[in-house]
């Protein structure tokens, strides 16, 4: 070959590597101790959010506290908000003994967004239920976008004390008007599953671009865990029970306990430790084998897989040499059935 085209093909792979390696970066940017040497980007409070937020943290003297709920167009900053409250609520409390909060610890919250078909009236009935103290309406210039005015979930002759406050959305154009943010979501739920996958690893280990972690991820050695000292809770369809654990290949699932049925004999919700992705199934030897930044020590309590649809992101699955789903022998550890309560009280939603 040409020496000229091989350093090109050489240039081009290095800005390539370049390139990813700041993706990489930005994923684990701001994921608590795992890349400390990288500095979190500024995120810009108006100082009418910094206000409102004071204001709704200065009623939390009252008794009962406030319920707030922050609603609003999609991309309008309502997490931004939300994580701005939260921060103001807990250093409000505990600024005297506790350092500032600078890490975005709280950085990635759960939020669910629904289709404008049905995102209007799945507000208001969530409205109706929660009866928030304060409701934050984040608006835009786009009147056709924003939410209607005042309690709008509320009947004409429905009186309920509630504190309806309405804020700008942060991000402005030239002309000064309040505009969306454009995001990618399906991109944004790939960060947040990576930045949280990456805590399997050291935080001082060396993994910058995506291929260096989905390596990493084919070399792991994952937990055993027997198939008969879990079952399994189908979230979102029903599976034959002859494929009840078939279905959990190379997907990610809940680490959950199952708590029963309280003393009314109401199902009490199950509690989840975590995601784990399900790297194979021996169904012979009656094993899983998942990788998990779980703890051991949590992972004993597991009696319950929780499968719904999170999908693991398809840079990780493209690992050059490695086959997906793929069988491993060199385990971690092996988690025991009375470990894992060998005897669980729920039942799979298939059987």
């Amino acid at each position: 070959m040409n020496p000229r085209y091989m350093r090109k093909a050489q240039t081009q792979r290095e800005r390539e590597r370049e390139r990813e390696r700041g993706e990489m970066a930005d994923t684990t940017r701001g994921v608590g101790p795992s890349s400390p040497s990288i500095e979190r980007p500024t995120v810009f409070i108006p100082d009418a959010w910094a206000e409102k937020a004071d204001a709704i943290a200065y009623h939390c003297e009252t008794s009962p506290p406030p319920v707030t709920l922050i609603c609003g167009a999609k991309n309008t900053g309502k997490s931004t908000f939300s994580r701005h409250l939260l921060n103001t609520l807990l250093t409000r409390r505990q600024d005297s003994y506790s350092s500032p909060l600078e890490r975005g610890y709280l950085s990635h919250p759960i939020k669910r967004r629904f289709g404008a078909s049905t995102g209007y009236d799945m507000l208001v009935e969530m409205l109706r239920y929660f009866v928030p103290t304060h409701v934050v309406k984040i608006r835009i210039t786009v009147d056709s976008k924003n939410l209607p005015p005042g309690a709008f979930w509320l009947d004409e002759n429905e009186e309920v004390q509630v504190n309806v406050i309405d804020i700008d959305a942060a991000r402005q154009d030239s002309s000064n008007r309040s505009v969306l943010v454009r995001k990618d979501a399906r991109l944004m739920r790939d960060l947040r599953l990576i930045a949280y996958i990456r805590q399997c690893f050291p935080s001082d280990m060396n993994i910058m671009t995506y291929k260096e972690l989905a390596h990493a991820l084919a070399s792991l050695p994952p937990y055993q865990v027997p198939i008969s000292a879990v079952k399994v809770m189908h979230l979102h369809c029903k599976v034959p029970n002859n494929e009840n654990f078939h279905s959990l290949n190379a997907t990610i699932v809940g680490l959950a306990m199952n708590y029963g049925k309280s003393a009314d004999s109401e199902p009490c919700v199950p509690w989840c430790f975590g995601l784990g992705i399900v790297r194979s199934i021996d169904v012979s030897n009656g094993l899983l084998y998942i990788i998990t930044p779980v703890p051991h020590c949590n992972l004993e309590k597991v009696d319950l897989l929780l499968q719904g649809f999170i999908e693991i992101p398809t840079c990780l699955l493209q690992v050059s040499g490695c086959l997906s789903p793929y069988m491993s022998t060199n385990v971690m550890h092996r988690i025991e059935a009375p470990d894992m309560n060998a005897q669980p009280r729920c039942q799979s939603h298939a059987e």
